[in-house]
């Protein structure tokens, strides 16, 4: 498993991406396509960059990413790329939303890559990601247009049937998905939603 570790760190180091997390961002948008030409994305957690820069490549220089976290990212962005703006914010304080909408109204696409300062307990650290997920898909019903995309990685915990739930309900389909990047011994999954019903 180590050696799976090694290969994607050195991959995204060869890359020229921050952090390894970019290939989970990979692995869903190849399936999926999820992410288009011309898309607004918000990056919630988006420290150090890896998704944004991604994303940005993705949908190119006629889209726009809005990174967000506590730490500041500031990766340029890639040539052809969409323009990134790197915002220093708390995603649970109410200054966040008109932040966000000085760049666009609404967004195409919001992923989350967010994850709580893990204790070691796992029902604890479970409850904590769980308070951040449903903050996004909060922020993802004010924030997304109709038929927007939704990705999030959340800890899984016995409210995670729940919460999975919760996303069947805003989209039109629902999937929980575990990247082959990914560390087999984390309990970290991602859910994907697509088409929101605004409105429903």
């Amino acid at each position: 498993m180590r050696k799976i570790n090694d290969y994607y760190s050195r991959k995204a180091k060869k890359d020229n991406y921050p952090a390894r997390s970019v290939y989970k961002l990979e692995e869903v948008q190849q399936k999926y396509k999820f992410l288009k030409r011309g898309d607004s994305v918000l990056d919630l957690g988006c420290y150090p960059g890896s998704w944004s820069l991604y994303a940005s490549e993705v949908i190119g220089p006629k889209g726009i990413v809005v990174g967000v976290d506590l730490q500041q990212a500031d990766k340029s962005a890639r040539v052809d790329g969409a323009p990134i703006h790197w915002l220093c914010q708390d995603i649970m304080e109410p200054e966040l939303m008109p932040a966000v909408r000085k760049f666009r109204p609404a967004f195409k696409v919001l992923v989350s890559d967010l994850a709580p300062r893990t204790s070691g307990n796992k029902w604890a650290d479970a409850q904590k990601s769980l308070i951040l997920v449903r903050h996004t898909l909060a922020l993802a019903e004010q924030l997304l247009l109709k038929n927007g995309h939704y990705l999030c990685k959340v800890f899984q915990g016995e409210d995670f049937p729940e919460f999975v739930s919760e996303v069947k309900k805003r989209f039109a389909m629902a999937k929980v998905l575990k990247p082959k990047s990914s560390r087999i011994e984390s309990r970290e999954v991602f859910v994907l939603g697509m088409d929101y019903k605004k409105n429903r």
